[in-house]
């Protein structure tokens, strides 16, 4: 079988802004708590939502070897039959 690809990339760059007064790890990085225990999941939960709209694509979850906390790869996959 012969396989195309073509890779798209949605990056998140988080950021948060603190006051001038602010000295460091004051907060312990709540910020990011907040983000991997709620947002992150809730933001692949409607990619995938998104995607189960398109029946004749597939998708999943792929692990290349990088911290699930610093990178999701999703496969949409389409699988081509002959026509007669």
């Amino acid at each position: 079988m012969f396989t195309e690809e073509k890779t798209f990339n949605l990056r998140f760059n988080l950021e948060v802004a603190f006051p001038d007064a602010y000295d460091g790890d004051e907060d312990h990085h709540a910020w990011l708590s907040e983000w991997e225990d709620g947002m992150k999941g809730e933001v692949i939960k409607a990619v995938f939502a998104a995607l189960r709209r398109h029946p004749s694509w597939t998708a999943h979850v792929r692990n290349r070897g990088v911290s699930a906390e610093n990178e999701i790869e999703i496969v949409v996959g389409k699988t081509i039959t002959e026509r007669s």
